[in-house]
C-alpha cells in the first residue's frame, strides 16, 4: 500500500457525493435492509448490519431512515429478494474497475452497467478479470489537524490495536487492516480517544495506473454514470487520481 492515498480520492469526490445525498441514502437503505433481513435486526449480533449502519451514519443518514430500513426487513415477505453482483471491467488506459451492485432485476442492472462502460471509454470483462488486482482491506483515516501525536506513536498504537499498516501524510493518518480485524481495530482506536474521519471495508488496488488529464475526465464520467444507477452500491478503480 506504500504511496497509495485513499484520502486524496475520498476528499476529491466528497462534494460530488454531497450533491447525490438523496440517492446515497436510498442505496444505503437497501444495504441495511439486506443485512438486517439476512442476519437479524440487532446490530450487536449482526456484524454486517453494524458495518452498514456505521457507513450510513458516516454519510449523515438520519436515524429515522436507518430504523425504517431495519423495520422493513423485519416485516418483509419471503418473495422480496435482492442479489449481490460484482461486475469487472476496464476504463481508459486499462484502469481496472470493480462494480458492486444490489439488485432485484439482474437483466436491468447488467444492461445499465454495460451501457455505462461502452459509452464512456470502458469495456466489461469476464468474472475474475480484474478482481485479483485488488485486496479487501479495512481502512481508517484519522485527520492530523489538532492531534498531538507523532508518526512513531501512532504507528505503535495502530499495531497494538491489530492493524497491518500505516500511511502518513501531512493531513492524515491512513490505517489498513485485515478485513476480519477491521471492527476490532476501529473500536480500539475509538476507545483510545481518536476521532475517525473515515472507517470502512474497501478494495485497495495493488498497483495504481496514472492517467492523462483527458483520461481522468473520461474515467470520472464513467464512474459518475455507474454511481447514478440505483442498483450500484460501490465502484472501485485502480486509477491514481
Amino acid at each position: 500500500m506504500a504511496g497509495h492515498s485513499k484520502w486524496k480520492n475520498i476528499q476529491g469526490r466528497k462534494n460530488a457525493q454531497d450533491a447525490k445525498r438523496g440517492k446515497i441514502f436510498q442505496k444505503l437503505s437497501r444495504e441495511i435492509y439486506m443485512a438486517a433481513k439476512a442476519g437479524g435486526a440487532d446490530p450487536a449480533t449482526n456484524a454486517a448490519l453494524r458495518l452498514v449502519m456505521d457507513k450510513a451514519k458516516a454519510a449523515n443518514m438520519p436515524n429515522d431512515n436507518i430504523d425504517r430500513a431495519i423495520k422493513k426487513a423485519s416485516s418483509a415477505g419471503e418473495n422480496e429478494h435482492y442479489d449481490e453482483i460484482t461486475y469487472e471491467g476496464y476504463g481508459p488506459a486499462g484502469v481496472a474497475i470493480l462494480v458492486y451492485a444490489l439488485t432485484d432485476n439482474r437483466n436491468r442492472t447488467a444492461t445499465n452497467v454495460r451501457v455505462a462502460f461502452t459509452r464512456n471509454g470502458g469495456s466489461l470483462g469476464e468474472t475474475g478479470s480484474v478482481s485479483y488486482m485488488f485486496d479487501r482491506k479495512g481502512y481508517i483515516a484519522i485527520e492530523r489537524s489538532g492531534l498531538s501525536v507523532d508518526e512513531d506513536t501512532m504507528f505503535e498504537n495502530v499495531l497494538e490495536a491489530g492493524a497491518e499498516d500505516l500511511e502518513t501524510s501531512e493531513d492524515v493518518f491512513e490505517i489498513y487492516t485485515a478485513p476480519e480485524d477491521f471492527t476490532t481495530v476501529r473500536d480500539t482506536l475509538e476507545k483510545d480517544g481518536y476521532t475517525l474521519a473515515q472507517a470502512e471495508l474497501t478494495m485497495v488496488p495493488q498497483t495504481l495506473v496514472e492517467l492523462e488529464e483527458d483520461q481522468q475526465e473520461q474515467l470520472q464520467m464513467l464512474i459518475d454514470k455507474l454511481e447514478e444507477d440505483d442498483d450500484v452500491s460501490e465502484v472501485f478503480t485502480s486509477a491514481d487520481m
